[in-house]
């Protein structure tokens, strides 16, 4: 049994990010947003793309203007409007001022605008009541941005604000890493179809669902192959589909030590080598973690869906609803992030906040307790899910976003008293 951090190292190292001359595709801009960009971006264009006044006011030379105020105003000749979009005509002359609205060009032969609170116009003479700071309130062509050097780097997830950048460059186009893809099923002769009424001692599977919500949440395309049954040789024929593929395959149940636990030994069958068999954590100690050879796909179709990678990631998966969501959260949604791509920022998310509640644990694992976080006066509190924080209790999850974290050997955490919290976060 491996700890839940020498875990997380163990599986981030196996993640191998997606290649970004094989595994991308060209996007239209406007379904660009989320995407993981491939390439860095350039442009042609300077930002801004020419001197322009960032104020509303009079566009002046400076050197006339440095000495006035409000008991010996300057006085200068309007010789003409600029309002955004326009072309100036004029070249300002000693002694003239342009009337100049925000993002106009600024004409020719002036350096400094000054703001219109501190003019006062009469018909088509303007009184300079303050002297301008020299250049004031001019954003000068490319000092934002120089065309040519690089605008966004390769790596990133796009957002509003780097598509409001790509656009303003003149992007339609980009190349994006495809989204990884993730073979989820779910194994056990008591598991039912959502649509199928239940028999005594059979359950819904509820797993497969979460599982492709929390996927595609993460930016990746689930592909569901449905419940298998307890039977080996079925179980060895779905691997063998789902690591064909696939880059990672996510299984839940059969992982544990029971008569028909049959993962493991499938995948000692299939040359997969293990990495974990179970992790100091509850819930969620029931966790293997191997990677497989990619054979040819048993359905010929499937082929053509195959990685450019040599081997697949696979996640057995606790049964339990709760241990699936937890062990997801914690190590299966950074290795989904980290081989999208990103070049950083693939590590759980931890806050350190102030507890309502009084949390326990038996200190021989480390726990993970769900719940909510407040944001009361400018303290985030984290309040735990009312219930059985049980591994196969799944109804309190519901509107939960943070799970507590209680290290080996920590038995209580008092409320009012400091917590660690995994955000549960995709984004």
């Amino acid at each position: 049994m491996v700890s839940v951090s020498d875990a997380q190292a163990i599986i981030l190292n196996l993640v191998q990010p997606l290649d970004c001359q094989r595994d991308t595709e060209v996007v239209d801009l406007l379904t660009a947003d989320s995407r993981i960009l491939a390439t860095p971006v350039t442009s042609p264009l300077d930002f801004p793309h020419w001197d322009n006044s960032a104020m509303d006011g009079y566009a002046v030379r400076y050197e006339d203007v440095q000495h006035s105020s409000a008991e010996q105003p300057t006085v200068l000749e309007i010789v003409e409007d600029i309002p955004a979009g326009y072309q100036p005509k004029s070249t300002i002359q000693p002694g003239e001022a342009a009337r100049i609205f925000t993002g106009a060009v600024i004409p020719a032969g002036v350096d400094t605008v000054v703001m219109q609170e501190k003019t006062r116009r009469e018909e088509n003479r303007v009184f300079i009541l303050a002297a301008p700071k020299p250049q004031e309130f001019v954003r000068h062509k490319a000092s934002f941005y120089q065309a040519g050097t690089q605008l966004l780097p390769a790596g990133i997830k796009l957002n509003a604000s780097e598509i409001a950048v790509l656009a303003a460059a003149q992007c339609p186009k980009l190349s994006v890493y495809r989204r990884p893809r993730v073979a989820i099923f779910s194994t056990g002769d008591e598991l039912v179809p959502i649509d199928r009424p239940l028999q005594s001692g059979q359950i819904v599977d509820s797993n497969q669902y979460a599982l492709a919500a929390l996927v595609k949440e993460s930016g990746a395309e689930p592909l569901l192959l449905g419940i298998v049954k307890d039977d080996p040789v079925t179980l060895e024929k779905v691997i063998t589909q789902a690591v064909a593929i696939a880059d990672i395959v996510l299984s839940s149940g059969g992982v544990s030590v029971g008569d028909y636990d049959y993962v493991e030994k499938i995948l000692q069958s299939l040359s997969a080598k293990i990495h974990i068999r179970s992790v100091e954590m509850r819930p969620g100690k029931p966790l293997t973690v191997a990677t497989l050879p990619i054979r040819d796909a048993i359905n010929p179709t499937d082929a053509i869906n195959r990685v450019s990678t040599n081997s697949a990631l696979y996640f057995g998966l606790p049964g339990n609803p709760a241990a699936v969501l937890v062990t997801f959260w914690r190590f299966v949604l950074p290795a989904i992030k980290k081989i999208s791509g990103i070049t950083e920022g693939w590590e759980p998310r931890f806050l350190k906040v102030r507890s309502h509640d009084e949390l326990r644990s038996d200190g021989k694992r480390e726990t993970y307790l769900w719940g909510k976080l407040h944001l009361i006066d400018g303290v985030y509190e984290f309040h735990k899910a009312g219930g059985s924080n049980s591994s196969g209790n799944l109804i309190n999850l519901a509107q939960t976003d943070a799970l507590a974290v209680l290290p080996v050997g920590k038995t209580l955490i008092s409320s009012q008293e400091e917590v660690q919290v995994l955000q549960l976060s995709n984004g």
